[in-house]
């Protein structure tokens, strides 16, 4: 963060200094997790359901808190506020505007924080770049993000989530992006949205909150996705589409994908073309990459730097297409964060290239917040994993009878579709059946915990050092 008094932050929060010197600087972040709390940090203390951070106030302070962010009475140096998030929202709103960093948003169904580590990745040869940790990209962990960003921070990349209309609208009002990107419009969170029309509306707001292209406000879009490519029409800034769709300004040509999962292509825009190849595993990767450096190029890079950064950016957020050898000779591909039927298919057309040559083995847990069409999207999802020539598939918890359902009836599977109550069940089925050179994909919602299933896998059969 900014450096800043306390008198300055109880002003800007409108709290109460409480034991505290006003004069005392805070020069580090904001944090909320005491065991990351260092020397001129800021410790925000939130009351949760589990665990009362008021509670770790005075370890906090001794760990190098200058002060605590608080709801109520702690002894420790204090400004007590009636909201910590609301503080942290105003005090985010009020920095926002004092950095000299390129504000950047990403929003979509999926693919945002695959695609936001590879941006942050490519502009961090540019410069000081500060983004989203993991998906921390909510009410909280927006302002959070912000506050991470100092004087020396050029570029400053925010993942954006949304839950309902006014969402993105929301965060953007902490701190407006100058470049937007939209990656797609899918079906996460439809019950909650209600429809995928108003999924792509609140989509949307994030590239009404930019400024005009005369002001240097820039709208990246993805033109193979009718209804973002349709988000052109809601802003004055630049319009940018990136993709594989021929006439996309920054595009993908010549896709292809090795047995690793790892795709490469010609990256081209107006500067020319450069070939890319990504480290980063499954087709999908393509559209996040494309995007990355279509915003990257709308902030100054050159292309062929772009294009090297790319081709030597990694995966930084776990459980996403993490890939374990085993020492059993056993891949297990833990892809078990999130999903949604988009990024089901994406990750099982993953499997099925990956496996070629191989047994191919899904192991799936449930998708969430799909609404009433909750069993046909699971059924259909089984259907689609025959068609991939998925070799078998086990289904895990009740929520995701259905895929199980689904594949049996598609009608080629024999006995290679099963269901599980659980991941203990899970667990012990593979380990009965799982056997040298099989491929396993992990996935499920983030309700789902596949990840479990994961991890306990690569713990029976050894994973081998990278």
């Amino acid at each position: 963060m900014i450096k800043l008094s306390l008198a300055e932050i109880a002003e800007i929060v409108g709290g109460r200094l409480m034991a505290a010197d006003p004069e005392r600087t805070v020069s580090g972040k904001v944090e909320f997790d005491s065991r990351k709390v260092v020397a001129g940090d800021l410790f925000l203390a939130i009351a949760g359901d589990r665990v009362d951070g008021h509670d770790y106030a005075e370890a906090a302070v001794r760990a190098g808190a200058v002060a605590v962010l608080a709801s109520r009475p702690v002894a420790a140096p204090a400004i007590q506020v009636s909201d910590p998030i609301q503080a942290i929202t105003a005090l985010a709103r009020a920095v926002a505007p004092r950095l000299n960093a390129s504000i950047i948003g990403i929003t979509g169904s999926s693919g945002k924080t695959s695609t936001k580590d590879l941006l942050a990745q490519v502009l961090a040869v540019a410069g000081t770049t500060v983004a989203t940790p993991a998906s921390f990209n909510n009410e909280l962990g927006y302002p959070y993000t912000v506050l991470l960003a100092d004087e020396d921070t050029r570029y400053l990349v925010l993942e954006t989530s949304s839950r309902g209309l006014g969402h993105i609208r929301h965060l953007t009002g902490i701190a407006a992006p100058r470049v937007a990107a939209v990656l797609n419009v899918g079906s996460a969170h439809l019950s909650e949205f209600g429809s995928v029309q108003v999924i792509a509306e609140a989509k949307g707001e994030l590239v009404e909150a930019l400024p005009s292209a005369a002001d240097g406000g820039v709208a990246v879009l993805n033109a193979d996705d009718r209804l973002v490519a349709a988000m052109a029409a809601r802003t004055s800034a630049r319009i940018v589409t990136a993709g594989e769709h021929p006439d996309a300004e920054v595009r993908a040509v010549g896709v292809r994908v090795d047995s690793s999962g790892r795709a490469a292509f010609e990256l081209v825009a107006a500067a020319g073309r450069a070939p890319v190849r990504l480290q980063v595993r499954g087709e999908h990767q393509v559209s996040n990459a494309v995007i990355a450096a279509a915003v990257a190029l709308a902030c100054g890079l050159e292309l062929p730097v772009v294009a090297r950064a790319l081709s030597q950016a990694t995966a930084q957020s776990a459980w996403r297409m993490q890939v374990t050898e085993t020492a059993a000779g056993i891949t297990v591909i833990n892809d078990a964060y999130n999903a949604n039927p988009e990024s089901m298919r994406a990750a099982l057309k993953a499997l099925a290239i990956m496996s070629e040559g191989r047994r191919s083995v899904a192991v799936l847990g449930h998708m969430a917040e799909l609404g009433p069409d909750a069993i046909a999207q699971h059924d259909a999802l089984g259907r689609h994993v025959v068609r991939l020539d998925i070799a078998a598939l086990i289904a895990v918890g009740e929520q995701a009878r259905a895929i199980a359902t689904g594949a049996a009836l598609e009608g080629s599977y024999d006995g290679e579709s099963q269901w599980v109550p659980d991941a203990t069940a899970a667990v012990a089925k593979l380990g009965e059946e799982l056997r040298p050179g099989d491929v396993v994909l992990v996935k499920g919602s983030r309700s789902a915990a596949m990840e479990v299933v994961a991890q306990a896998l690569i713990e029976r059969f050894g994973s081998v050092p990278a």
